[in-house]
């Protein structure tokens, strides 16, 4: 089978296109033919070893794990042995390491689940890491029902998915910070507000928050800090990794009345069924930016770590699939 291969960290050349085994569904395993797969920030900073301290999980010279990818979306080709919820044919999505590939095994317990009714398997590629990622990066901020709260970083994977979230599932207030390309856009998503970051810097309007949600990992809790209300929460996410935060985070616990946390994002299959349950529900949609063949996957890299995309870059794995 065709897959994404690095077998070294480094810049978006460093991916190739090679023929690889295709894997064999083990007791308890699903083979999906993946039909489209995404690149996204998490992939090209764990490629890249921007993020040095994950060295230690991915490889401290070299990648433990050579195919590239996170997001699938495809058909159950073949089950394992005892497998009950998942058969031969069955659209699928969901998280796997290695998903820049034809074919992938996944746990009939792991990040897998049916893909949602109404939806295309591009748009069902497109939905799970950005929305998990945003479900538990916002916990520390938790409860927020009925709080007001700012995004920054808006148009982003994690971005859109929290504006999403915020809105038609938790049911709250939303501010987002975006670029000027991306206002009406963010704005449709659900948005009660809308800052065009380029026009207008959100710390200086005088406007106080429940929450910030620094989905991006661009702010600091200095800059932030005003711009929050007494006992507000100042909430990052974990792809920058700024590493003064975990100090912040005990800090502010004692020190004054606002709070520095940081999100980690970590992904659970009751979310993913949740996310599942939202679409269909007509309360969380896809956001897809470009779209690359497979072979393009280099330049799909190179463009995901110019920061300029809006939402998500999808892969076209077997573009003559479903």
């Amino acid at each position: 089978m065709r897959a994404v291969i690095h077998d070294r960290y480094g810049p978006p050349d460093v991916l190739r296109i090679a023929d690889v085994k295709r894997p064999e569904p083990k007791e308890g395993e699903v083979l999906v033919k993946v039909h489209f797969s995404t690149v996204t920030r998490s992939d090209t900073g764990l490629r890249s070893a921007e993020y040095a301290f994950t060295r230690v999980i991915t490889g401290l010279v070299r990648p433990k794990q050579k195919i590239a990818g996170t997001e699938l979306s495809g058909v159950v080709e073949a089950v394992g042995a005892d497998v009950t919820q998942f058969h031969v044919g069955d659209e699928v999505f969901g998280i796997k390491s290695g998903a820049n590939a034809e074919y992938v095994c996944v746990l009939e317990s792991g990040l897998l689940a049916p893909k949602p009714s109404g939806m295309t398997l591009t748009e069902a590629a497109a939905i799970a890491d950005g929305g998990l990622l945003a479900l538990t990066c916002m916990k520390p901020a938790y409860p927020l029902e009925g709080k007001t709260v700012l995004v920054y970083g808006a148009a982003g994977s994690i971005g859109t998915a929290a504006v999403q979230l915020l809105v038609h599932h938790i049911q709250t207030n939303v501010t987002a910070v975006c670029d000027t390309n991306d206002v009406e856009l963010v704005r449709s998503l659900g948005a009660t507000e809308v800052i065009d970051r380029l026009r207008e810097d959100f710390t200086r309007t005088g406007t106080t928050y429940d929450v910030i949600f620094d989905a991006v990992g661009k702010h600091s809790f200095r800059r932030c800090r005003h711009s929050l209300k007494p006992g507000g929460i100042y909430v990052t996410a974990d792809l920058g990794f700024l590493y003064h935060v975990p100090l912040l985070s005990i800090a502010t616990r004692f020190i004054g009345n606002k709070r520095a946390r940081l999100g980690i994002g970590t992904y659970r299959k009751a979310d993913l069924l949740l996310l599942k349950e939202l679409v269909e529900a007509g309360k969380y949609r896809a956001v897809i930016d470009r779209s690359y063949p497979l072979d393009d996957v280099v330049e799909a890299s190179r463009y995901v770590e110019t920061g300029q995309k809006t939402g998500n870059v999808v892969l076209e794995v077997s573009p003559h699939g479903p």
